[in-house]
Protein backbone atom coordinates (compact mmCIF):
# COMPACT_ATOMS: atom_id res chain seq x y z
CA UNK A 1 0.00 0.00 0.00
CA UNK A 2 1.40 3.37 -1.03
CA UNK A 3 1.46 5.88 1.79
CA UNK A 4 3.03 9.11 2.93
CA UNK A 5 2.75 9.62 6.67
CA UNK A 6 3.67 12.92 8.29
CA UNK A 7 4.83 13.28 11.87
CA UNK A 8 6.50 15.87 14.09
CA UNK A 9 3.80 18.48 14.21
CA UNK A 10 2.32 20.01 17.33
CA UNK A 11 2.21 23.16 19.40
CA UNK A 12 5.27 25.39 19.64
CA UNK A 13 5.88 28.90 20.92
CA UNK A 14 6.81 31.71 18.54
CA UNK A 15 10.49 31.53 17.77
CA UNK A 16 10.57 27.80 18.34
CA UNK A 17 11.38 24.95 15.98
CA UNK A 18 9.78 21.80 14.69
CA UNK A 19 10.95 19.17 12.26
CA UNK A 20 8.27 17.53 10.18
CA UNK A 21 8.93 14.08 8.80
CA UNK A 22 7.19 12.38 5.91
CA UNK A 23 7.78 8.65 5.72
CA UNK A 24 7.01 6.83 2.51
CA UNK A 25 5.91 3.23 2.25
CA UNK A 26 4.98 1.09 -0.70
CA UNK A 27 7.38 2.92 -3.00
CA UNK A 28 10.85 4.47 -2.90
CA UNK A 29 11.31 8.20 -2.75
CA UNK A 30 14.70 8.46 -4.38
CA UNK A 31 13.38 9.07 -7.88
CA UNK A 32 10.69 11.53 -6.85
CA UNK A 33 10.69 15.26 -6.41
CA UNK A 34 9.17 16.25 -3.09
CA UNK A 35 7.10 19.13 -1.86
CA UNK A 36 5.66 20.51 1.35
CA UNK A 37 2.40 22.42 1.35
CA UNK A 38 0.24 23.98 4.02
CA UNK A 39 -3.32 25.10 4.44
CA UNK A 40 -4.42 27.51 7.12
CA UNK A 41 -8.09 27.80 8.17
CA UNK A 42 -10.06 29.75 5.60
CA UNK A 43 -7.15 29.93 3.18
CA UNK A 44 -6.14 28.08 0.07
CA UNK A 45 -3.39 25.49 0.12
CA UNK A 46 -0.01 27.01 -0.61
CA UNK A 47 3.34 25.59 -1.55
CA UNK A 48 5.95 25.95 1.18
CA UNK A 49 9.01 24.25 -0.24
CA UNK A 50 10.00 21.71 -2.85
CA UNK A 51 13.06 19.88 -4.04
CA UNK A 52 14.08 17.78 -6.99
CA UNK A 53 15.05 14.12 -6.56
CA UNK A 54 18.72 14.76 -5.74
CA UNK A 55 18.20 18.02 -3.81
CA UNK A 56 20.15 19.86 -6.47
CA UNK A 57 17.33 22.35 -6.87
CA UNK A 58 15.11 23.66 -4.11
CA UNK A 59 12.47 26.34 -3.80
CA UNK A 60 10.95 28.12 -0.82
CA UNK A 61 8.05 30.48 -0.65
CA UNK A 62 9.19 33.95 0.37
CA UNK A 63 7.59 33.83 3.80
CA UNK A 64 9.71 30.85 4.93
CA UNK A 65 12.94 31.56 3.07
CA UNK A 66 15.84 31.39 5.51
CA UNK A 67 13.74 29.74 8.23
CA UNK A 68 12.70 26.41 6.70
CA UNK A 69 14.87 23.71 5.16
CA UNK A 70 13.72 20.80 3.05
CA UNK A 71 15.75 17.61 3.00
CA UNK A 72 15.50 13.89 2.50
CA UNK A 73 17.09 10.68 3.70
CA UNK A 74 16.67 8.11 0.97
CA UNK A 75 18.03 5.35 3.18
CA UNK A 76 15.09 5.99 5.51
CA UNK A 77 12.69 6.71 2.66
CA UNK A 78 11.78 9.89 4.47
CA UNK A 79 11.64 13.58 3.71
CA UNK A 80 11.88 16.38 6.23
CA UNK A 81 10.95 19.99 6.72
CA UNK A 82 13.00 21.72 9.39
CA UNK A 83 11.11 24.77 10.57
CA UNK A 84 12.95 27.35 12.66
CA UNK A 85 11.95 30.76 14.02
CA UNK A 86 8.31 29.80 13.76
CA UNK A 87 5.72 32.54 13.64
CA UNK A 88 2.00 32.49 14.46
CA UNK A 89 1.29 32.87 10.74
CA UNK A 90 2.98 29.50 10.12
CA UNK A 91 0.06 27.81 11.83
CA UNK A 92 -1.53 25.41 9.35
CA UNK A 93 -2.00 21.80 8.39
CA UNK A 94 1.15 20.72 6.57
CA UNK A 95 1.20 18.15 3.80
CA UNK A 96 4.01 16.38 2.02
CA UNK A 97 3.71 15.33 -1.59
CA UNK A 98 5.67 13.58 -4.29
CA UNK A 99 5.84 14.06 -8.02
CA UNK A 100 8.08 12.61 -10.68
CA UNK A 101 8.80 16.09 -11.96
CA UNK A 102 10.41 19.24 -10.62
CA UNK A 103 9.41 22.03 -10.47
CA UNK A 104 5.93 20.69 -11.18
CA UNK A 105 5.85 19.33 -7.62
CA UNK A 106 6.00 22.90 -6.31
CA UNK A 107 2.60 23.61 -7.85
CA UNK A 108 0.91 20.59 -6.37
CA UNK A 109 -1.09 19.95 -9.53
CA UNK A 110 0.45 16.73 -10.83
CA UNK A 111 1.28 15.19 -7.48
CA UNK A 112 1.36 11.41 -7.40
CA UNK A 113 0.99 10.96 -3.66
CA UNK A 114 -0.16 13.17 -0.79
CA UNK A 115 0.30 12.70 2.91
CA UNK A 116 -2.67 12.93 5.25
CA UNK A 117 -1.56 16.22 6.77
CA UNK A 118 -0.33 17.23 10.21
CA UNK A 119 -1.23 20.19 12.37
CA UNK A 120 1.35 22.81 13.28
CA UNK A 121 0.28 25.46 15.79
CA UNK A 122 2.46 28.39 16.79
CA UNK A 123 1.17 30.16 19.84
CA UNK A 124 2.29 31.49 23.18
Amino acid sequence: QVQLVESGGGLVQPGGSLRLSCAASGFTLDSYAIGWFRQAPGKEREGVSCSDSDEGSTWYTDSVQGRFTISRDNAKNTVYLQMNSLKPEDKAVYYCATDLFFPAVCLGVTVDYWGQGIQVTVSS
